[in-house]
């Protein structure tokens, strides 16, 4: 894989926007001199606990331990690696990235990807010229409008017209430099059975380019405009660069809408997701006619946490609807069902309703398995109890992946009541494993050992992500400001054991935070600082050394391969955000971690054999009584009063 030199990397974190890049995600507010904060886009919650500084460009949540930089964030909130994420923010920030050596047939190989991928850049803009320019497509032209369709929305989506001569792509592509090798691997052309040679594979159609999460056209998907074209629709077949089951059609679009929104809607195909863009639900998205993949699930996933299924009341929009299911239910994804009326489509309610319409009914959503049960039960035989049992069977699969819940007590008791058959009854049947599932041949094992349990426990490991050290003082914000002083000053002499190691960790991260806050008095705190003494772990006397060097700008040269110091760095300076600049009370933090380390000395002294500590004990009496005079014109400053 080929590299991107550290310069292009500083270029694209320089010319983000990560106010902006973090807002589409959740909304912020103002929290501080340098500090934005809201609901943390990671996981779950109802009281703010995620924090940014957009100078320093990084990201921690006290809450989940989610922290980073730029390139993490779109790592996390894209499913990506680095380099994909490097690449997102070049593009979306206009940034050219400059590349290491590379091996080269990897160069090779990559100079062949960007050709095909301009190849298709150059089809797509001429398709979209020979709609709007050409006689030919007069008719194409007035299709899209009686669908309701205005010019700029169908220019937004670059959608365009495939001439019916059968060689007007292939001429022009060769003429421009591009082989007949290059057409067939886009999929642009195709060989002829009778001659042997190329021609164009797309011919009399509407085009709609069909792109990757960066707008970059892979493919098209193609409306025949005759009547005797078949087949009606014709998409690029799986090559190098597209594979259908991958993608979305109007992902790159729709993907900021449906992460401000919160939820992404999901239509059949292409006509539909643009007539939703036309009406304002801009996070609309299309599968293309193909059954939704986990590849597409993901994709969905990453989008936002609820998905609404706005697909064709017939057999295949069900099907669909089932198998969004089983793939949803692996991953913390809502999904809900839009209930269309039976022979429309949403480009048809648009156009026929309103947007409205179409609104009202995504606010009139349901959960998928209330949907299903709803459905089966209108749909099946009640006259036979061969039928009730064809239902019972159809619902299985449904209650298998809801949890015990309100929801499963109510909808266990519609299908009883809509059956007429006793609750308890029901509740077993539809808890029963499937024919040839594993748990139907564990229980069929176990029955046939005699007894035991029918299947074997497993225990369900939760991790937790973790942002370095200091855990323990991460909610609230490592004790930096007033209430770390309180804490220091409340109790007596010489704290022991557990307690002393919580407190060191809570003000030796409260110090740092504080220097990157007040970097003048902080730059002259961490240089007269003995920084192997005062610091509790090694993680936090690398970031003390680090900052020590680069405190006026924390993220500078952060080592590669330290992942955990990045992400300290990364909590310290959002905390450092909530801060004042206030050197008064960076001296009250440097004093308790002289405390802290005397401390420790103490200890140490003690645990020798009973060594002496009277001296110490001296000293640290004296450093107590500068700690309590600092912290007393601290609250004097701020007017606060005792207690």
């Amino acid at each position: 894989m080929a590299l991107y030199t550290n310069e292009s990397r500083d270029r694209v974190r320089e010319a983000v926007d990560f106010l902006e890049l973090v807002s589409a995600r959740t909304e912020l507010r103002r929290a501080g001199p340098a500090r934005y904060e809201g609901l943390c886009p990671f996981h779950d919650e109802r009281t703010p606990s995620f924090g940014i500084d957009p100078e320093q460009k990084v990201y921690h949540c006290f809450g989940c331990q989610a922290s980073g930089d730029v390139f993490t964030f779109v790592q996390e909130t894209e499913g990506v690696d680095f380099k994909s994420a490097l690449e997102l923010l070049a593009d979306r920030y206009g940034v050219e990235l400059e590349r290491e050596q590379e091996d080269p047939r990897q160069a090779e190989r990559r100079r062949r990807r960007e050709r095909l991928l301009e190849l298709l850049a150059r089809t797509a803009a001429y398709y979209e010229r020979y709609l709007w320019d050409s006689r030919e497509a007069a008719r194409a032209r007035d299709y899209l409008t009686g669908r309701g369709l205005g010019e700029g929305i169908l220019r937004e989506f670059g959608v365009g017209y495939a001439p019916s001569a059968w060689d007007r792509v292939l001429a022009a592509s060769r003429s421009g430099g591009f082989s007949v090798e290059d057409l067939y691997a886009t999929g642009l052309a195709q060989r002829s059975r009778q001659t042997g040679g190329p021609y164009d594979r797309f011919r009399a159609r509407i085009t709609f380019p069909l792109a990757d999460l960066r707008g970059r056209v892979l493919g098209f998907g193609a409306r025949a405009m005759r009547e005797e074209q078949r087949p009606k629709y014709l998409n690029t077949a799986d090559n190098d660069l597209y594979h259908k089951g991958q993608h979305l059609y109007g992902g790159d679009l729709a993907r900021p809408h449906a992460a401000r929104e919160g939820h992404v809607i999901v239509c059949e195909g292409y006509t539909d997701t643009i007539a939703l863009h036309h009406a304002g639900m801009r996070n609309a998205v299309g599968l293309m006619g193909t059954a939704l993949t986990g590849d597409q699930l993901a994709e969905l996933a990453r989008m936002a946490s609820t998905v609404l299924l706005a697909l064709d009341a017939d057999s295949s929009g069900q099907g669909a609807m089932l198998r969004a299911s089983a793939l949803a239910a692996s991953r913390k994804l809502e999904l809900r069902v839009v209930e269309l009326p039976a022979g429309t489509d949403p480009a048809d309610l648009v156009q026929s309703e309103g947007a409205e319409a179409m609104r009202a009914l995504i606010g009139q959503s349901v959960p998928f398995v209330r949907f299903r049960v709803q459905r089966v039960l209108a749909e099946g035989d009640h006259s036979s109890p061969e039928g009730r049992d064809r239902m019972i069977e159809q619902l299985r699969p449904v209650f298998a992946g809801l949890p015990a819940s309100a929801m499963r007590m109510e909808l266990t008791q519609v299908v009883s009541e809509r059956l007429s058959l006793p609750h308890s009854l029901i509740e077993r049947a539809l808890a029963m494993p499937e024919p040839g599932s594993r748990a139907a041949a564990g229980r069929r094992g176990a029955a046939a050992e005699g007894g035991g349990d029918a299947g074997v426990g497993r225990s369900a490991g939760v991790s937790a992500r973790s942002g370095g050290s200091g855990s323990a003082s991460a909610g609230g914000g490592a004790g930096v400001g007033a209430r770390a002083g309180s804490r220091a000053s409340s109790g007596s002499d010489l704290p022991q054991g557990a307690a002393l190691g919580t407190r060191g960790s809570s003000t030796e991260r409260a110090f740092l935070a504080l220097c990157i806050a007040s970097p003048g008095a902080g730059e002259q705190a961490l240089a007269e600082l003995d920084i192997a003494e005062s610091f509790t772990s090694a993680l936090m006397r690398r970031a003390a050394e680090h900052l020590r060097a680069h405190l006026a700008d924390p993220r500078k040269e952060l080592p590669e391969d330290d992942p955990e110091l990045s992400s300290l760095v990364a909590q310290l300076v959002v905390e450092a955000g909530r801060e004042s600049a206030r050197p008064e009370m960076l001296e009250v933090q440097r004093l308790q971690l002289e405390l802290a380390s005397m401390d420790r000395q103490i200890q140490r002294t003690r645990a020798q054999h009973g060594g002496e500590v009277s001296e110490l004990a001296r000293r640290r009496t004296e450093v107590k009584r500068d700690f309590e005079r600092a912290y007393a014109r601290v609250l004097e400053e701020t007017g606060v009063g005792e207690g």
